[in-house]
């Protein structure tokens, strides 16, 4: 079980407020201890997915059967998520995703930085609003944002949680 850090303790406090019930995600180190507490609250269901467009189906469904829920992912799973982004921007489903940064801050890693840069562009060019948290002590006010925003403005949201918040990543370092 993965320690949880102020940040992730903050957004689980927010995502219990607006009453979330099911945490769609692929594992990702850097929401593994938000990813922890949800799945040890027996009031949210955790679905480990297999790749993140699942997720925006999964929400789609809960949300019609009376349920919110959250989409937790990297942004390198923003990339296989734009096409089934059209099902709640047609359909007009709230949809609310947490996307943890790779490619900009200290990235190690030559390939996660074409997508990091384009996540919020790609975002908002498939009707997403987005939100940004580069300083962990900015987490609850603009988690709590989106999630009115998308909730009861019923939209697209996604808040991206910068490197400088999660850390960079370090292999063999």
């Amino acid at each position: 079980m993965a320690e949880a850090t102020p940040w992730q303790r903050e957004i689980y406090r927010v995502l219990k407020a607006y009453d979330v019930k099911q945490v769609a995600y692929v594992p990702d180190a850097g929401h593994a201890g938000l990813i922890d507490l949800c799945a040890a609250d027996n009031r949210m269901k955790t679905v480990v997915l297999s790749t993140e467009e699942e997720g925006v189906a999964m929400l789609a469904g809960a949300w019609l059967g009376g349920e919110r829920g959250v989409l937790l992912m990297q942004s390198s799973g923003v990339g296989n998520c734009i096409n089934m982004l059209s099902l709640p921007r047609t359909c007009g489903l709230p949809l609310l995703m947490l996307v943890t940064m790779r490619g900009e801050w200290k990235e190690f890693n030559p390939w996660q930085i074409p997508m990091g840069q384009g996540t919020a562009p790609v975002l908002q060019q498939s009707g997403s609003l987005v939100f940004r948290i580069d300083d962990a002590k900015d987490t609850a006010d603009v988690v709590d944002g989106a999630c009115r925003m998308v909730f009861e403005g019923c939209a697209i949201g996604a808040v991206q949680i910068g490197q400088r918040v999660i850390g960079a990543k370090s292999f063999g370092r």
